[in-house]
């Protein structure tokens, strides 16, 4: 084979991975909208009683927080009226989703939110007074099923029929 023929085959070889590299998925449509987060299809956006609680929905939205609920705390607790749960894909990712919603509260005038969980990033609580905000990594969210403790229908909280 001579020097040129090699590079030839060589072209030929680089030119056929280049075209198997071209047909991708795109994340986003001509408009700029997603449609499809990292594992599939999003679930429609909560939406929330005030407007706090609809910027803090959409503020995780935009961070592309997975798994998003808002759970009515309204007659069940003293402590809030709404909680937010939500996960991250990483460490990383719930401390800028965290942080993010710090900035967000701040422009709402809540520059005093408690804040627990931030250096290890596991689980971050935020507690904004009316709003109690819990970000994790899906892990973690799995072990502490928080969801089911505040659900509606959960056993302990139904009244039994005798």
């Amino acid at each position: 084979m001579t020097p040129s023929t090699a590079y030839d085959a060589q072209d030929e070889a680089v030119s056929n991975s280049a075209h198997e590299e071209d047909a991708y998925v795109a994340l986003h449509d001509e408009d700029g909208e997603s449609d499809a987060g990292f594992d599939g299809p999003r679930d429609p956006l909560p939406v929330g009683a005030t407007d706090l609680e609809n910027a803090i929905l959409k503020k995780l939205d935009d961070d592309k927080a997975l798994d998003m609920v808002l759970i009515d705390l309204k007659g069940k607790s003293p402590m809030a009226d709404t909680m937010i749960v939500a996960s991250g894909r990483s460490h990383r990712h719930v401390g800028a989703l965290a942080d993010h919603l710090l900035r967000t509260l701040k422009d709402h005038g809540l520059g005093k939110v408690k804040v627990e969980g931030l250096p290890h990033c596991d689980w971050v609580l935020i507690d904004a007074g009316d709003v109690i905000i819990h970000l994790f990594r899906p892990e973690v969210r799995v072990f502490y099923n928080i969801e089911k403790i505040w659900a509606v229908d959960s056993a302990h909280r139904t009244p039994s029929a005798v």
